[in-house]
């Protein structure tokens, strides 16, 4: 994953679909969930966006919403960390963008390298009416670099 020269993790058009009819289901909010294993044997986990929850408890301290921001929380985070501790870890963390286009912004940059995970990241392009795709990051050094793209997202808007 992030950081290794290894060649992107192949995400299903099955995942992909999910992926994207979870950030047609939330929209105009942010989607998240990740990806565990690989090929055949890797396994979509859809999680709940707690971004709006911690907003309403302490506004200075996450002034997002679920509008522009995204947070894994609880039992779904407690078992995203523990999958790097197993034979199945998570190879990727998605987000949806919604109406900004598929970009890796500077609060996704800080949260990640924050986090540490050695993932790659998936950014989708949620539009008012559409999905157009997605495009997969990974880390180099301190920066996100583009890796795969899927259908035609938009880069930013």
């Amino acid at each position: 994953m992030s950081g290794d020269d290894a060649s992107p993790p192949a995400i299903s058009a099955e995942h992909l679909a999910a992926i994207y009819a979870q950030s047609r289901e939330t929209f105009p909010d942010e989607c998240c969930g990740y990806i565990v294993g690989h090929g055949r044997d890797a396994q979509l986990f859809i999680c709940a966006n707690r971004q709006d929850r911690l907003h309403a408890l302490d506004p200075e301290s996450y002034p997002r919403t679920a509008a522009n921001g995204y947070n894994i929380g609880g039992k779904e985070l407690l078992d995203l960390a523990r999958s790097f501790e197993s034979e199945r870890p998570a190879t990727i963390i998605y987000h949806s963008h919604p109406r900004v286009g598929s970009y890796f912004s500077e609060e996704d940059t800080r949260a990640a390298l924050a986090a540490g995970y050695p993932v790659d990241y998936l950014v989708v392009d949620a539009q008012d009416h559409a999905v157009p795709g997605s495009i997969l990051f990974r880390r180099e050094g301190d920066t996100y670099v583009e890796l795969e793209v899927y259908g035609d997202p938009k880069r930013e808007t």
